[in-house]
Formats: C-alpha cells, structure tokens, sequence
C-alpha cells in the first residue's frame, strides 16, 4: 500500500481522527518561526481564563451578599410583620400562640418598637428602641448568639440595655455605662408634653454582622420597654368600686391593674419565598386579634429587585471579556491560516479533505478556549472560596479600606458559589470558544492547493 494511500486512510478517518489530533497537537506547540502566533495564542488563553475567573468571583461574591444580607434581615425582623388593626395589642401572648399552630410557621415573636433620640459620652444619634423578653431573644439565633461583650442572662430582671458595637463606638459608651434615651412623646401635662427621657445602663454589646442593625437598634427588656414608651392601660380591677380622689399610691395600685401592650409581632416561617400561600394560611386562621400582614418582600422590595438588576448586568458587561478572548481566537486562527498556507496545501494534495482541514483548525482554537475555560475555572473558585482573606490582605497591603462595611452594609466579604452558574458560565465560554474557530477554520478549508503553492 503506497504512503499517499495510508494518508487518505488516516484523514478520511471519522471525525477528530489521530491524524487530525496529532496536526492540531503540532500547530499548538510553539516553533522558533511560530513565536509570535504562540504568544497571541498564550495571550488569548489568558484571556479567556481571566473572563471565566472574574464571571465566577463576582457572581459568587453577589450571591453570596444577597444570601448573607437576606439572613441578617430575616434573622432579626422575620418574614412577616403583623399590626394589629384596630384594638390595642393586649393579648400578644395569646396571638402568638396562635400563629405558631398554623401550618408552616415556625415560630412567632412578639415586641415593642419606638424610635428615640440616644445620648452617650461622644454624641446623640436616632435609636431603633425594641423591647423584647428573654423567650422571644431565645427563639432569634441571630441576636441570642451575638453578644460580644455582656449576656442575656436574667435579661428580663435587668435595668440595662444592649446595643450594637458600632452604636457603641459612635455613643463612646462601654459595657456598664449609661445611655439617655430621649422620647418626645413623653407626659402630658397642663404646659404641654413633656419629653421621656431616662438613663439606662448598657449590660450587652452585640454585633449582629450587618452595620445598618449594629449602628441602628437599642434592645430593652420587654416590660421596661413598654414602661418607657407607656404602652400600658390602669384598668379598675373586676369589681372594684371608683377610689376617692385622696386615695393613696398603695390604695390605687391595689384597686388598678395594669394592662400592657405590644407594637407587633414578626412570623418566622419555613419557606421564604412562600409568602403568598402563608399569608393566607395565617389570615385563614382562628385568631383572636384581625392582623395586618406586611412581607419581607414588601419592605425590601426596592433593594432586593436593585440587587437582582445589578446581577443581571454585571453578568451581561463581565460575559464581554470572554467575547473579546473569543475575537482573539478568531485573530490568532486567521494569523495561523495564513502561516500555514503551504502546510494545508500539502495535505490536501495528500489526500486531505475539506472536513478534514476544518476540523484540524477547530480543535486548535477550541483546545485554546477549553484551556483558558480550565484555568479560569480553577483560578476563580479558589478565589471564591477565598474572598474575604484576600479582601482583608489587599486592604492591610495598599492601606485602603476594599467594600467598606459602611458602604455594603455587611463587615465581610461573603462568597457562595452556585453550581448552576458555574456551569453556565462555563458552556458560555466553551461555546463562545468553539464558534470562534467556525470562520478561520472554514477558511482554512477554502485554500486551493494549486494557488497556495503557486509562489512556494
């Protein structure tokens, strides 16, 4: 069998045969003469595996920041918020008691709320006050695991208070120092009302993890919250006869009783996302007390819709990068054309078919793409997984603070990678790549041996 047989055998091969691999293999290694259509290659590689690295990193580090930031909201303020709509909210316990029963709720929290004015050594800055028992603290991992300084033991019994540490940097307050909290709506009195204002201890210092909690919220043991914030009725007692105007403290204090109030309670269920079906659940129930129901979704609906928008764009503008990788293959094939004008010619009088040359130049550039695809793949997961070390490395290297706490709201950089993204971002690369070898390697099979060996 003569030699020019054996080639026709070998390149009429099915697809991708040895002898196609093996041309390719030749193409890719660099030659003293090929230098300069290798370093485009090596160049476009790198290129490709920065674009695939970077999509990984910053659609990890998003998510990660969505979740984290989701955690920390529905950590503390839970999925529903119920007011009660007309009466007073006097039989909380009662209510609470009751929405626990109903299916899918997991557990339901009830507290008092007033904003005040909180003063220490430093400064005055608005306070989030919220009064809440030690039953209710126990139910909530998120406040009950991040005291820093202080505990919740005997919080009920205790005449303090606890804030987050960056509301104690700003007040310059430490642990047994007292805070003034001031309330507008304080006494009234002939010459008007007159402003609630009381010094309390501070007895926890917590951090929360997310700067807006940690420089915003005052927690109040629950009935020296509603003290504070009179959320409280003196009710004659059953029976009891009107007392005498000159009636002494101990005289009304035993003919009056004192009937307190909440401001709401927050529902915790086990699916987020199941809102629509819980709310009816819930406003299908037996429950004593008509409740208005607002969701976790309507109270973030802006940001969480704003940081869904800034996902799909930044996916969009950094998916550019493997596009201009992928030009570069187109570039880098095309060079290699041409310099291998003679080489196709030669096969092709060899027995080489049009297929056969197209197939060559595609696993070329592919091999590129699928390379970088690689590297970049590795190169960005363990830079993923790696995030807030390399965040905190850099900052302490260049002296400059990298995502803020104050800026993004969370005092780390979280990260979570999804499987499914990555993997779309890697078929997006590897598709990109792929289709940028169609034209130079249809090109390449266009040659005429007779013309590209005319002037050899």
């Amino acid at each position: 069998m003569s030699t020019t047989t054996q080639t026709d055998k070998r390149a009429g091969a099915g697809p991708f045969s040895k002898f196609e691999w093996m041309v390719a293999g030749r193409y890719l290694r660099a030659r003293r003469k090929d230098t300069f259509i290798s370093v485009i290659a090596a160049l476009t590689l790198v290129g490709v595996a920065i674009g695939v690295a970077t999509l990984i990193v910053v659609m990890s580090v998003m998510n990660g920041f969505r979740e984290e930031l989701l955690s920390k909201i529905l950590g503390l303020n839970g999925h529903f918020t119920a007011f009660p709509i007309e009466e007073q909210f006097t039989d909380y316990q009662q209510v609470v008691q009751q929405i626990e029963t109903v299916d899918g709720v997991e557990f339901a929290v009830y507290f008092v709320e007033g904003q005040a004015l909180a003063s220490g050594d430093n400064q005055s800055t608005g306070v989030s006050v919220r009064g809440m028992d030690s039953e209710n603290i126990a139910k909530l991992p998120l406040l009950r695991n991040s005291a820093i300084q202080g505990g919740w033991d005997e919080w009920d019994g205790s005449s303090g208070v606890a804030i987050g540490y960056r509301l104690a940097q700003r007040l310059g307050v430490g642990l047994g120092d007292p805070v003034t909290i001031i309330n507008p709506d304080g006494a009234t009195t002939p010459f008007g009302t007159t402003p609630q204002i009381r010094s309390y201890p501070v007895t926890v210092i917590f951090d929360l993890g997310m700067v807006e909690f940690d420089s915003l919220f005052l927690f109040m043991p629950l009935q020296q919250a509603q003290e504070y914030f009179r959320l409280y009725d003196d009710v004659l007692r059953e029976g009891q006869e009107p007392l005498d105007p000159m009636a002494t403290d101990e005289e009304i204090d035993a003919a009056y009783e004192r009937i307190y109030q909440a401001t709401a309670a927050e529902i915790f269920i086990s699916d987020p996302d199941a809102v629509g079906i819980m709310r009816q659940r819930i406003q299908a129930a037996q429950i004593d007390q008509p409740l208005v129901l607002t969701d976790w979704q309507q109270r973030n609906e802006t940001f969480f819709s704003a940081l869904q928008v800034e996902r799909v764009v930044m996916f969009t503008i950094l998916s550019m990068i493997i596009v201009v990788a992928a030009f570069n293959i187109i570039s880098s094939l095309v060079m290699l054309v041409k310099d291998k004008a003679a080489d196709i010619a030669v096969l092709r009088t060899m027995g080489a078919t049009r297929g056969a040359i197209m197939r060559i130049f595609s696993i070329t550039g592919t091999a590129i793409g699928v390379a970088g695809t690689l590297v970049g793949l590795v190169l960005g997961l363990i830079i993923a997984a790696n995030a807030e070390p390399l965040r905190a490395f850099v900052s302490r290297t260049l002296g400059v603070a990298i995502f803020p706490p104050e800026v993004f709201f969370l005092s780390s950089l979280p990260s979570r990678t999804d499987p499914a993204e990555v993997m779309t971002v890697v078929c997006l690369a590897l598709g990109l790549s792929f289709l940028a070898t169609l034209y130079p390697a249809w090109r390449a099979a266009q040659y005429d041996p007779v013309e590209a060996l005319r002037y050899e």
